[in-house]
């Protein structure tokens, strides 16, 4: 019988364990262990439940950062994303009170948190605009608001120069849709017109805004954070609206990315106010910096609609995965799951982890992942009723409840953090690690 070779390997390099090979190799890190912040490693985040959109005809603003507590417990609050493990958190400035009027601000609250954020070694993803703008400006049907907020962008950025990553205008889509179609936000208006009127305003806003920023950080990351929706029609002759509407739901990043819309929605879009000069501005180019399509998910952004018009959540049917391939087929941009929660604390353990299996598949068909996050780190109010109704019932949805007390969430994201807190965005994502070099590639090759 011949010899094997292994005899000769056992002979010059011992029985395993072998001398370099934990590099990477047979004996390398398998990802385990709480993330370390380490460039190149996938971005596990918590958020702040910072909306702000005004109801009743602009009478009454929701705060959230006031009704969730945070303006009194901001301190608590950030300690709290440090015990848990997590170095990234999407944070959002109260811009509708800090922008007084044109070049005008009030930093004081905002410079001691984020002066803690970074005593902490906390990544902030920092949102710029949640819902709802300043009172001065109106809404979203203002003309003024990219020129306005534009200058906001570049003040916040100038004035933290050490903030990398931005969002600068959160779920743009969600925003045009409840202000200015279903008539719940801000200028409660419910036409075509308000709601192409409201995208084309805020992603305007958005690509000038994200200028000024790459003027103070030209290696700036920006998350687009967007919601990953669909409707299943269940029957046998389809909708005409209802199909629009799945196309709709692209609307806001079609004109982001300056990416074609099909010729129905381009239609649409003319017959709704978006003039040819509007439009080949949109289509010039992407914005600068890094892109990443950051797509929400929750169980109630995928819907069935029975054959009689009942609507039912339809949690989970396609998922997260499914819902987020199909943006990404579109888009080819590397990928963040930027918020999720469940209403029952009970349940949300499992729903973390099916969240994370959704992630688990998307890396395993080789699509770049950036980071994961549970919106959000304390409970939240008002959301059963899309804050449409002041009434201050308690979202168990937190990683946290109101009086700053874990939930069994917690526990779960935790354990989720010490398995898998220091793999990186994609296989040897070493080789790749986020660069300090500004972006210059703006074209598909």
């Amino acid at each position: 019988m011949a010899e094997s070779f292994l005899t000769g390997i056992k002979e010059h390099f011992g029985s395993g364990n072998y001398e370099g090979d934990e590099h990477g190799g047979a004996s390398g890190t398998s990802g385990q262990g709480l993330p370390t912040g380490t460039p190149g490693n996938f971005m596990f985040a918590t958020g702040i439940e910072c909306s702000y959109p005004t109801i009743e005809h602009g009478k009454v603003r929701r705060d959230l950062l006031e009704e969730c507590g945070h303006y009194e417990h901001w301190k608590k609050d950030l300690q709290l994303v440090q015990d848990m493990g997590l170095k990234v958190l999407r944070y959002g400035l109260p811009y509708y009170s800090m922008h007084k009027g044109p070049g005008e601000y009030d930093w004081e609250f905002a410079d001691k948190v984020m002066a803690e954020i970074q005593r902490l070694e906390i990544t902030p993803i920092l949102d710029l605009m949640h819902f709802g703008v300043p009172d001065w400006l109106g809404n979203f049907q203002n003309p003024e608001l990219p020129v306005h907020f534009a200058e906001y962008c570049g003040a916040v950025a100038e004035r933290y120069p050490w903030v990398r990553y931005y969002t600068p205008i959160n779920e743009i889509y969600v925003t045009a849709k409840l202000s200015a179609k279903d008539g719940i936000w801000n200028e409660q208006l419910q036409s075509d017109k308000a709601f192409v009127t409201a995208i084309k305003h805020m992603v305007a806003a958005s690509i000038m805004g994200n200028q000024q920023i790459a003027k103070h950080r030209p290696d700036c990351v920006i998350v687009q954070s967007e919601s990953a929706e669909y409707t299943h029609e269940l029957r046998t002759e389809r909708t005409p609206h209802i199909q629009l509407e799945n196309k709709l739901r692209f609307l806001a990043l079609d004109l982001l990315y300056a990416h074609h819309p099909d010729g129905e929605v381009f239609s649409y879009l003319r017959k709704n106010g978006l003039t040819q000069e509007e439009y080949d501005w949109f289509m010039v180019g992407e914005p600068p910096g890094y892109q990443i399509m950051g797509n929400d998910y929750y169980g109630r952004n995928e819907r069935m609609i029975l054959p009689d018009g009942e609507v039912l959540v339809a949690s989970d049917v396609m998922g997260w995965f499914n819902i987020t391939h199909d943006y990404y087929l579109r888009y080819r941009k590397p990928v963040m799951h930027t918020e999720t929660n469940i209403f029952n604390p009970d349940e949300a353990p499992a729903w973390l982890w099916k969240q994370w299996v959704n992630i688990l598949q998307m890396r395993k068909i080789g699509v770049p992942v950036l980071g994961f996050t549970w919106y959000s780190l304390i409970d939240q109010v008002d959301w059963n009723r899309g804050l449409e109704v002041k009434e201050g019932t308690v979202n168990a949805c937190g990683l946290f409840d109101m009086d700053r007390n874990p939930r069994p969430v917690a526990a779960a994201y935790r354990k989720l953090l010490q398995e898998y807190g220091q793999i990186t965005i994609i296989p040897h994502g070493e080789l790749f690690e986020q660069t300090s070099r500004p972006a210059t590639l703006k074209v598909e090759i």
